[in-house]
Formats: C-alpha cells, sequence, structure tokens
C-alpha cells in the first residue's frame, strides 16, 4: 500500500519527469483535481492507468475511500491540474489522511510555480515565505497588514479574475514603491514576468484589455 505524490508540468508538458511516468503506469489508481484536465497529460505519455476525482468539494469523503483502497494494497497516485499536489489545493487532505492510517506517503520532486516566479523575480531569495491564495474577503484586510510587515519576500498565487483587485490592495496596504514581481504562463508560450514598484506593475495589467493566465506574485521586503 502507497501513495505517491505525484507533480505535473505547470504548462510545458516536456516538462514531466521519467520517474513520474513510470509511477503514474503502474498505479493501480490515479486521483486527479480534474480528470478531464488530467487526460490530456495522460495520453501525451500514454498512461492508462485508471482515474478518479479529488478535489476542494469530495476531498473529505475520497480521501476515506482512497485510504481504504490503500490499506486493501493498491498504490494511489495523486496529481494536481498543475504543479506539485498540495501546494494550495486540497491533495493535502489525502496526504494526512495516509500518514495517520499509518499508509506510505512517497512524494517525488517537480515542478511547482512559485520556485521558478522567486528567481525570476530579481527579488531576494535567501529568505522568503510563500502564503498561498489570499483570503477573497473574510480575513484579507488582516492578512494583508502581516505581509507588508514581513521582512522576507513574501510570494503569492493569484487567479486572472482577482488579480487587479489583489494589486490594489498590495498597493493600498504596502505603499506605491514596494519592489513587486508578477509572473504569468510560466513554462508556456506567452510566459510573462513584468518588475517594479507595485504601482507600476498596477497600471501595467491595468492597462491591458484583458488578463489572463494564473499568476504567481512576488512581494520584495
Amino acid at each position: 500500500m502507497m501513495l505517491y505524490v505525484v507533480p505535473t508540468p505547470i504548462g510545458n508538458l516536456g516538462d514531466m519527469t521519467v520517474r513520474a511516468i513510470q509511477v503514474l503506469k503502474d498505479a493501480d489508481l490515479i486521483a486527479c483535481e480534474d480528470t478531464r484536465t488530467s487526460q490530456v497529460l495522460l495520453k501525451h505519455y500514454g498512461i492508462s492507468s485508471p482515474t478518479t476525482s479529488f478535489h476542494e468539494h469530495n476531498a473529505r469523503s475520497k480521501a476515506t475511500r482512497l485510504t481504504q483502497r490503500m490499506l486493501e494494497g493498491e498504490t494511489v497516485a495523486l496529481i494536481s491540474d498543475a504543479g506539485t499536489p498540495g501546494i494550495s489545493d486540497p491533495g493535502f487532505a489525502l496526504i494526512r489522511a495516509c500518514l495517520e492510517q499509518g499508509i506510505d506517503v512517497d512524494v517525488l520532486p517537480g515542478a511547482t510555480a512559485f520556485v521558478p516566479a522567486l528567481l525570476l523575480s530579481g527579488l531576494a531569495t535567501h529568505r522568503f515565505v510563500f502564503e498561498g491564495f489570499l483570503p477573497p474577503k473574510k480575513g484579507r484586510r488582516s492578512r494583508l497588514m502581516e505581509i507588508v510587515k514581513e521582512g522576507r519576500t513574501v510570494i503569492l498565487y493569484e487567479s486572472p479574475h482577482r488579480l487587479l483587485k489583489t494589486l490594489r490592495d498590495i498597493e493600498e496596504h504596502a505603499g506605491p514603491d514596494r519592489p513587486i514581481a508578477v509572473s504569468r504562463e510560466l513554462s508556456k508560450k506567452f510566459e510573462e514576468t513584468r518588475r517594479g514598484s507595485v504601482s507600476e506593475v498596477r497600471a501595467y495589467f491595468e492597462a491591458k484589455t484583458k488578463v489572463r493566465g494564473e499568476f504567481v506574485i512576488v512581494l520584495g521586503s
């Protein structure tokens, strides 16, 4: 019985590792954040292992069923739509459930968006903190107030429809001159990193007709 946590490419399918491909081929079952999204990757590498959905809306009930299958001797591989499962997604619930049941967990090294974004930012890398997604409403202001006082580089994830709000909120709490970098579409054809002050980067994205892609915000101290 075993759970493998398998990172998948954040954009470029060529970033899949040889070991990750073999683990997915050998698994009795692959738990996917979205089975339709994952099929693109699985078909690309000729992986025919059965799949099941595992996402934020069914994580608690599905974790119970999946751990039971592993206790019965099956090997399950956990993947997300992109990147490393458990980083700002519900994968941690299954990992924790396995550890509580004494099921072995093996985490493969691989793709995650915040590391390349941090390096591309040009901001300090010797001390940093990953904050994931800000709360959309409750607790948002208090979290922002904590972040702007942080002495380390701060990394945030953000969706396209909330990017401008988040940049405006950061400017309000941190001031217009704080150094920042915003990366999108990492490893994809239209990859872009915009660096500058908070006001400069906010104005750049405000001038765009449409903001697309998944974003990583790196805020300097």
